[in-house]
């Protein structure tokens, strides 16, 4: 067996505890478009947390995330619109959906490794735009599907974009705490044993197959749940949300953030949403500013924003007096 470990750095709950005070007092100091951009930003939070446990966590290679992103989306939108269900019932099976799928295509998929894998995925994410934009019976294709009913309970409902903030900033809290829980879990040790060495990790008895397998279908329903979630707050979708473009948003958000760290997905979400607004106001350089302030941060930031912690760390132990007396 392996050692669950339980104790989280302290450094990162002081750190969590500061972007919790920042998101809650959020909508009372920002703009209002930029509180709307938040949104957005709480749900790629979500589906790149996903991402990053099977990239990150994992060490495997995923281009098609926005497959399940469009299936969530797809399957939440068709549920409500057309069956009546309610949005919060038909995300979850939505959900259901996906993990399913992800099992069924996982199994053979996860048996490639490297490129081998990225390009298998890759197509997977081509595969379902396209069936998003040919199954006009079902996705009414490039029309998309609209009047997408809000999240509510009962009579309520969310109606404005703070309302929104808060619930899904609640929902993409909870799953960085689920994926900082994995990490800190025999699941967690198990899983970064398999990025480090697949061939060493199956000589000590863990099941290589089955870890991929289960960070895979784990980080589908994470991705599931986002496209829910961007579905029912913009009420409207179509297949050129969740193309190659999403694909490049989460990886920018990844290592822009941080792969492979509890808080990257968050700061790299928030960043990447962020940053096209705040250039608007450069108009024709906005773009150029844009892809120089991605190549700056990845240029001296290479482990990502939340990377610049450890250089902090690092220079802190440096400023720490040292015992000069040689044993």
């Amino acid at each position: 067996m392996w050692p669950k470990v339980t104790n989280s750095p302290p450094d990162l709950l002081v750190l969590a505890a500061g972007l919790t005070i920042l998101l809650l007092i959020g909508p009372f100091i920002l703009p209002q478009y930029i509180v709307a951009a938040m949104v957005l930003a709480a749900i790629y939070t979500v589906i790149t947390a996903g991402l990053n446990l099977f990239m990150g966590y994992t060490g495997q290679i995923s281009f098609g995330h926005n497959a399940f992103a469009a299936l969530g989306g797809y399957g939440s939108a068709i549920l409500a619109t057309r069956l009546g269900l309610s949005p919060i019932l038909s995300t979850a099976m939505a959900a259901g959906i996906s993990a399913l799928v992800a099992v069924g295509v996982g199994y053979p998929t996860l048996r490639l490794r490297g490129h081998y894998l990225a390009m298998a995925t890759l197509a997977l994410g081509m595969m379902a735009t396209e069936i998003a934009t040919e199954w006009k019976s079902l996705t009414q294709g490039l029309f998309g599907i609209s009047a997408i009913p809000p999240y509510g309970i009962g009579d309520w409902q969310l109606s404005s974009d703070e309302s929104y903030y808060y619930a899904y900033w609640v929902v993409a809290a909870v799953g960085i705490w689920i994926t900082h829980r994995i990490y800190y879990s025999r699941i967690g040790t198990a899983l970064r044993a398999v990025a480090g060495n697949e061939e060493a990790a199956q000589s000590l008895g863990i099941g290589v197959a089955r870890y991929k397998l289960l960070a895979f279908v784990i980080s589908a329903v994470f991705s599931s749940v986002g496209g829910s979630m961007f579905a029912h707050y913009v009420t409207y979708i179509s297949p050129e949300v969740f193309g190659l473009y999403m694909v490049i948003l989460l990886f920018s958000m990844l290592y822009v953030g941080g792969i492979n760290t509890t808080l990257g997905p968050l700061i790299g979400a928030i960043v990447i949403t962020l940053l096209p607004e705040i250039l608007r106001s450069f108009q024709g350089a906005r773009e150029l500013l844009y892809g120089a302030s991605l190549l700056l941060i990845l240029l001296f930031a290479p482990r990502g924003i939340y990377g610049l912690r450890d250089i902090y760390m690092r220079w802190r132990r440096s400023k720490l007096p040292v015992d000069s007396e040689v044993a």
